[in-house]
């Protein structure tokens, strides 16, 4: 008999050699018909496994919080996708099929890209091989057997190639259909319940521009139809969502392939917004003791060189330019050029802290398969700050940059605080050689941000590995309309630039002592920022930040003088106005004032003009309130400056 330690702390006796199933059995026939697969001291193994010594063990299933069950779930999925266009294309050559967030791929070597009517073919299929309900099998051949077994499968046969001598190398079979694979799998078919197939794109193989163009079908499986219908509507609802289109729709942003991608062009109506914000966070700098600066975005490499970002950043770096006896690049991020400002002159500890500020335009070599819109840019508008503090000064100043997050995140843009999660992101111990070496500096570094955090009293939860190069930080995580993950302000703990370039400040003993830097950032940056604002909002920005917060809509010409007054005294307060004076019905005006999701609408009619008054129509009402002008100029400005909605 062997031990198993279960998630609760519970342990069970079982005998050895049983399967992940049988203990999943033991403890409940329920547990057994929704397992997906387990893990054993960590690693994920197929409920086919089977246990040998004493050992912990976690169930996973698809309705786990984590993504181990789903996955199992899904890349089951993705054979029985593949078994699918086996049967319905013969002559198809495999390439892989994993498993990902949001459901699978598989990608194929065909002769035609797929067709819609292809794809509901292959739905069909996958529906009737899921009826069949066909046990899987996992085998394990030697090397020279596994190539003659995917004989004819080239892009199966290079990925064996690659795996070193006396590896085992595993299979599923199920049917007619054998898959090269690590698994884990269900352990049959008819354990997948739904299936939809989303859409299909093309794909080079290893994601290599010099390989062959591969057709990818993207698909999605859930244990319950009415979860696949749910998913589905989140789908649609994402659809609507997409800051690409949005942007499209209000005329914010455009891209073309003269300029390239991931270089997104703002047309006025984004210019206004990125104006505003920028704006926004500068007053906001401003009024918390920081100074600005312009610096540019080309450097020497030898800067680089000395910040360390040529050591651990040069792949996310544009080539180098010569230019005469220089080498120069274009820069990722603004760091080492603000080192350079602090140690412009020599600075009392009177001085300290010292805040930096820029909104500075970055550039990360990004492929042109991961560019999205706004959202991944290979131009980047930063608000980046840098702060130079005494090391007495860590916590309050810390302290500061989390209140100022609070502020903009919750206060002047009312996200919800359930939204946010404060990851503190360590280094990876097992992995420093991606890190600046120092292991004094990092326990230090990480342990003062532990009990800044811990003495706040703000719940965090740790990462291990997604720390900078140069020291760690606490990450606010927020949890999107569109149920992501994702981060956008920032604060980190720097130790190591400052050793590095030399920095330097008189203390109050005379002496000479190194500051450290707190590198923050509040809307990251302004492209990322609105690509998500664009999403949380749906473009139905508040009213303080709409590129045209009113639109004036006289019903004829003969309001026209009229309403080119209005649009004339607010103007005068500060007001976004246009006038439709378009030969158009009302209703139309209004129905395209409402697409544009311009807050206001103004109407003026006749009555209007005799009465000096203006029929406010508000894009969230469809009911008119009749009103002088004065006081409809004194509820915006109130709304503009407190900035409601």
């Amino acid at each position: 008999m062997i031990k198993v330690s279960l998630k609760d702390g519970s342990i069970l006796e079982v005998e050895e050699g049983s399967s992940i199933l049988d203990v999943a059995k033991k403890i409940s026939e329920g547990l057994a018909r929704v397992a997906t697969c387990g893990e054993i001291n960590g690693a994920i193994k197929d409920l086919r496994y089977e246990i040998q010594d004493d050992c912990n063990l976690v169930i996973h299933t698809f309705n786990d919080d984590d993504l181990e069950g789903k996955k199992a779930y899904w890349h089951t999925t993705s054979h029985i996708m593949a078994q699918a266009v086996k049967r319905l294309f013969p002559d198809v050559k495999f390439a892989i099929g994993p498993s990902i967030d949001e459901g699978f791929y598989y990608d194929f070597d065909v002769e035609n890209p797929f067709t819609d009517e292809d794809k509901a073919k292959i739905e069909e299929e996958m529906k009737k091989i899921i009826k069949e309900d066909i046990e899987i099998e996992r085998f394990s051949l030697p090397k020279n057997e596994a190539l003659k077994l995917m004989d004819g499968q080239i892009y199966k046969q290079e990925l064996i190639e690659e795996l070193p001598e006396g590896e085992e190398i595993s299979f599923y079979k199920q049917g007619d259909f054998t898959d090269l694979c690590a698994g884990p799998h269900l352990m049959s078919t008819g354990k997948v319940k739904s299936v939809k197939i989303l859409s299909s794109s093309g794909a080079y193989w290893r994601g290599s521009e010099k390989n062959k163009m591969l057709q990818r079908i993207y698909a999605i499986s859930f244990p319950k139809a009415s979860m696949l219908e749910e998913h589905l509507q989140f789908l649609e609802e994402a659809k609507q969502r997409d800051h690409r289109k949005i942007g499209k729709d209000l005329d914010i942003f455009m891209t073309h392939p003269l300029v390239g991608a991931g270089l997104p062009m703002y047309l006025p109506n984004g210019a206004t917004i990125r104006r505003i914000l920028e704006r926004y966070i500068q007053d906001k700098e401003l009024s918390l003791g920081y100074d600005h600066v312009y610096t540019p975005s080309l450097a020497n490499v030898d800067l680089y060189k000395t910040s360390g970002h040529w050591d651990h950043y040069k792949e996310d770096m544009f080539p180098v330019m010569k230019m005469e006896n220089e080498e120069m690049v274009l820069r990722p991020m603004n760091c080492p050029h603000h080192m350079l400002v602090y140690k412009n002159k020599m600075h009392s500890y009177r001085d300290l802290p010292i805040r930096i500020g820029e909104l500075a335009h970055d550039f990360r070599y990004e492929s042109s398969g991961s560019v999205c819109g706004l959202e991944r840019v290979r131009q980047m508008c930063q608000n980046d700050a840098h702060l130079f503090v005494r090391p007495d000064q860590i916590k309050e100043e810390v302290g500061k940059v989390l209140q100022l997050i609070v502020e903009v995140y919750q206060k002047d843009f009312n996200f919800p605080a359930e939204a946010f999660q404060y990851r503190l992101s360590l280094r990876d111990k097992n992995n420093k050689e991606k890190y600046i070496d120092n292991d004094e500096m990092w326990n230090t570094a990480e342990s003062q941000l532990r009990e800044i955090l811990t003495e706040l009293e703000i719940p965090f939860y740790e990462a291990e590995g997604e720390a900078a190069f140069y020291g760690p930080k606490i990450d606010i995580q927020i949890k999107t309309a569109l149920n992501h993950d994702v981060t956008i302000p920032t604060c980190q703990l720097d130790f190591a630039l400052p050793e590095r370039f030399e920095l330097e400040y008189v203390g109050e003993d005379g002496e000479k002592h190194r500051p450290v830097v707190i590198h923050r950032a509040i809307l990251g940056s302004s492209d990322r920022f609105i690509s998500f604002l664009l999403e949380e909002t749906k473009g139905f920005l508040p009213t303080w930040l709409a590129p045209t917060q009113v639109k004036i809509l006289p019903i004829t010409d003969n309001q026209h003088e009229y309403a080119y007054k209005i649009k004339e005294e607010l103007v005068k307060e500060g007001i976004r106005v246009e006038v439709d004076d378009r030969n158009e019905k009302t209703g139309y005006k209004i129905r395209e004032a409402q697409l544009s999701k311009v807050p206001y609408m103004l109407v003026v009619g006749a009555k209007e003009v005799e009465e000096n008054t203006v029929a406010v129509r508000s894009r969230e009402s469809a009911e008119n309130q009749t009103m002088k002008v004065e006081g409809f100029v004194k509820n915006i400005k109130d709304e503009i400056a407190n900035k409601k909605k």
